[in-house]
């Protein structure tokens, strides 16, 4: 078997699913320029949810998922017009404190309502791997980085050619302007926030049928905020690109460096690669320079 080709693969396929979380950070950042430091809560939020409504109610797997989708939105709205929306004008540090405080309060909910204890998700996907040439795919981690580009690709045009999309690229580029047009902001800001805990839930129900879910699983934000960096924090394509990065750099580290250290590499390679790249591109690979004058 061709080990760098296996893990170049691996990587390819975890990398569109760190591309789909990443986008969760996107998102809200085009639009209101914060970084939301609970995007690996909701992830973990909408992985328990699905948990919820297909083991613990037994609904069939595509109403559940669908649910899930309509519960994200929901605390995205309400996360948004119940806390952020009171920090308008605040400053930045602020900002960023409640979202991280945030993280914490939905982290704290899930050990109440669903414990601390590991879960395993009932099988969504054929068991059989994929297999192409000497490469094997696991069935799961294939059909995840599937779901994972189609969303990627759906939120991309949305973005680009449906109306909401120009408002919300409207918004981020200049709130006032777009006030002036006749843009409702602060609906777009809500708009954001709930598409963004989509995408979000979306990688977390993918990333918790590859592994399982457990409280502590949106501590791979941590993970993710590397890729956001890496491709810019206003760019979708970034995103993906950034996820890609991420994900092949992490299985090659992993699968050469890790045996011979005894393990480590793999999760700090993401973020030796962010140093070197943000030494020459401080804005990520495809964000958008600010330039101000003093």
């Amino acid at each position: 078997m061709d080990i760098l080709g296996q893990l170049l693969v691996s990587g390819i396929a975890v990398g569109g699913v760190y591309a789909l979380i990443a986008l969760g950070f996107v998102i809200i950042y085009k639009a209101t320029s914060i970084i939301n430091f609970a995007t690996g809560e909701f992830m973990m939020i909408g992985a328990y949810l699905l948990y919820t409504f297909m083991v613990m109610t037994g609904l069939p797997a595509i109403p559940a998922f669908l649910l899930v989708m309509a519960g994200a939105a929901l605390l995205g709205m309400l996360v948004e017009r119940a806390i952020l929306r009171h920090m308008l004008g605040q400053p930045t540090i602020s900002i960023v404190m409640v979202t991280i405080g945030l993280s914490s309060i939905l982290m704290g909910l899930a050990e109440l309502i669903w414990s601390t204890g590991f879960k395993n998700f009932p099988p969504l996907f054929p068991r059989a791997p994929i297999i192409v040439g000497d490469i094997i795919i696991r069935s799961n981690l294939f059909w995840g980085f599937v779901i994972a580009m189609a969303a990627v690709i759906v939120f991309a045009l949305i973005f680009k050619y449906a109306k909401v999309g120009v408002a919300m690229r409207a918004t981020a580029d200049d709130q006032m302007a777009a006030f002036s047009m006749g843009i409702n902001v602060r609906n777009i800001f809500t708009l954001a926030w709930s598409l963004g805990a989509i995408a979000a839930a979306l990688g977390g129900v993918i990333i918790g049928n590859i592994g399982g879910i457990q409280p502590t699983l949106g501590h791979i934000g941590l993970t993710i905020f590397p890729v956001v960096i890496l491709g810019g924090l206003d760019s979708i394509g970034g995103a993906v690109i950034g996820g890609f990065i991420v994900g092949i750099v992490e299985n090659v580290a992993g699968g050469y460096l890790d045996p011979i250290v005894g393990g480590g590499v793999k999760a700090i390679a993401p973020f030796v690669v962010l140093v070197l790249i943000l030494l020459f591109r401080p804005y990520g690979l495809f964000g958008k320079e600010d330039i101000e004058r003093l």
